[in-house]
């Protein structure tokens, strides 16, 4: 992990808790300490670690990421995936190894951890316009999950082929079910904040249940359309198997 400030520092401090094995970079003009390794020329550093990592991320600009990136790129089978996270930590890109270098599932799981937006702008995921949100009690079984999922494309006519993400509330994020059953699915699992949901103002159906078991309005529905973007509900919330499912389809036309 790779930045050239103090404020980028802060980022990379946070990522460490998800990538505890990473090693992490802070230009020199930000006085890195600890166990920080001070670098002085992005471009320089770039081209001594490209081949030795399986996966680099930067918190600086798209711009000086892309400069640095120049003359390093081998194949893009062999190449490592590389995301890029903006200074406010809004935004996670998958900017180079989409699928091949793994970029893409790491950038949802760095935006995962940053509270951002995950970027994927390869076509197979990019025409992709479905969103599943999944709300489930403590410890629920990922085939159980899974199972769900499946039978709830199906009442819509639609395939896990066409699912962007599986979403779910922040409160979820360490449930092991739910990521055994994203990893089954071969979908991304994504996590949207329990601040987010609750502000939202967006057309769901609130359910005192959830309220009193997670201090959250619903999880399921409010969690499929805030993963996506002008998107409608096409499966309410549906109970399958204990597991409560909805289903959102995005609008991508302009």
């Amino acid at each position: 992990m790779i930045t050239l400030s103090h404020q980028g520092g802060t980022i990379l401090r946070k990522l460490q808790t998800a990538f505890p094995q990473a090693d992490l970079f802070v230009h020199r003009c930000a006085e890195p300490s600890g166990d920080f390794i001070a670098f002085d020329k992005i471009f320089v550093l770039t081209k001594k670690i490209f081949t030795q990592y399986d996966g680099l991320i930067y918190v600086c600009p798209c711009g000086v990421v892309v400069r640095a990136l120049e003359g390093n790129l081998r194949h893009k089978s062999k190449d490592p995936g590389v995301v890029v996270v903006d200074a406010g930590a809004r935004y996670a890109v998958s900017l180079l190894g989409g699928h091949e270098g793994g970029a893409n599932s790491l950038a949802v799981k760095v935006a995962n951890v940053l509270d951002a937006e995950p970027v994927l702008s390869t076509t197979t995921e990019a025409v992709k316009n479905l969103t599943v949100g999944v709300g489930c009690r403590r410890n629920a079984a990922a085939d159980d999950i899974a199972d769900a999922v499946v039978e709830a494309l199906k009442r819509v006519g639609r395939s896990t082929l066409e699912v962007r993400f599986i979403a779910s509330a922040d409160v979820k994020r360490y449930e092991k079910g739910l990521r055994e059953a994203a990893e089954q699915l071969r979908i991304p699992l994504r996590f949207i904040t329990s601040d987010e949901i609750r502000n939202s103002s967006g057309d769901f159906a609130h359910s005192e249940f959830v309220q009193q078991k997670v201090n959250l309005p619903a999880v399921a529905e409010p969690a499929a359309l805030l993963s996506g973007r002008r998107s409608k509900l096409i499966l309410p919330k549906t109970i399958i198997n204990h597991i409560t499912v909805a289903i959102a389809e995005e609008n991508s036309s302009l």
